[in-house]
């Protein structure tokens, strides 16, 4: 029987370092994706997560910019995949060639192989190859000919897809929905916003000067140390109190499941540590509940001919959740 792996010792001088990564990140990411904190910090909160993240929105708002950027002050690589109907799964994932020369047979890696992935599109894709990177993101390997390959780490995958438009695209089901860790949309800036935006884009593109403030291996030690962010009885009952009212709401057919449960729990983990806590708030929760769990639901069909979303529904039950009032500090720091 094998040995578990130890968890890793997380104290208030680790989170604080680990926050003062995260600040460097965001301040850097945010000279070219202007007004976009909070956008920033999600999906930093998804690589720390050791998760993947679906920005849903509109083109041109700014989504192959982000993760481009992201890549570059991580000092990662950067792969596109632009999701069309004809491409294939070992477009995506690698083949194997053959070799003339000895007779045998060469890999060749796809472009799955990279730390950052930006699937444009990609229900674009058919669902076949759909497929084969949803189980790259699962399982972190591929395999091609009974022989697996493992991923580069940290490995996130960053897909959008577009809402508005549904000719030619083949919707990702609820099964492979619930693969990502986080749904986030970026929406339009701010007027004042776009006014910087249009400053720094006119005259030159600012991504020319971006530089690493870090590295995959710093990276990998700090999503090891999320992991052990604390979760105190109180705050764990009230996440699960949450999953549970979203099993039995009446505007939803289908609730969060396990896999879901522990989305939310891991990302709460993640945000708590890029404020430089040890230890998660029922607000982590809260902050994190949309964007980690409405993606995971299904409506009622009454609910839905009342134009309610699963957005709106998670956010009254929310809302009326009550909230563990003045935590026992010591007891969050244990």
């Amino acid at each position: 029987m094998g040995q578990m792996t130890p968890m890793p010792r997380l104290d208030a001088t680790a989170a604080e370092r680990i926050q003062a990564l995260a600040q460097r990140i965001c301040d850097t990411v945010e000279r070219v994706i202007v007004g976009k904190r909070a956008v920033i910090e999600q999906v930093l909160v998804a690589l720390l997560a050791d998760g993947h993240v679906l920005i849903e929105d509109v083109p041109g708002i700014g989504k192959t910019k982000l993760a481009r950027t992201l890549c570059q002050t991580l000092g990662g690589t950067f792969q596109r995949i632009q999701f069309t109907p004809d491409l294939l799964p070992t477009d995506i994932l690698g083949t194997l060639a053959y070799q003339p020369q000895d007779g045998s047979f060469r890999f060749h890696p796809g472009p799955i192989f990279a730390h950052v992935i930006l699937a444009d599109e990609v229900n674009r894709g058919t669902p076949r190859t759909q497929a084969a990177l949803l189980e790259a993101m699962e399982e972190r390997q591929v395999t091609v000919e009974r022989q697996t390959y493992p991923l580069p780490r940290p490995f996130l995958v960053i897909a959008t897809q577009n809402p508005v438009e549904l000719e030619g695209t083949f919707p990702l089901p609820e099964a492979q929905l619930d693969r990502f860790l986080l749904r986030i949309r970026m929406g339009y800036p701010e007027r004042e916003d776009e006014r910087a935006l249009l400053g720094r884009f006119l005259h030159g593109d600012p991504l020319q000067a971006i530089q690493p403030v870090t590295s995959p291996e710093e990276l990998i030690e700090a999503s090891q140390l999320v992991r052990a962010v604390h979760i105190s009885p109180p705050v764990e009952d009230y996440l699960l109190d949450l999953v549970a009212r979203t099993r039995t709401h009446p505007d939803l057919t289908l609730g969060v499941s396990p896999r879901g449960t522990l989305a939310l729990a891991r990302a709460a983990q993640a945000y708590a540590i890029l404020h430089g806590r040890a230890y998660v708030l029922p607000d982590d929760v809260r902050t994190m509940a949309i964007p980690a769990l409405a993606h995971r639901l299904l409506l009622a069909p009454s609910a839905e001919l009342h134009g309610r979303t699963a957005e709106t529904v998670l956010g009254q039950i929310v809302a009326e959740l009550p909230v563990p009032v003045e935590p026992d500090v010591e007891l969050l720091e244990t």
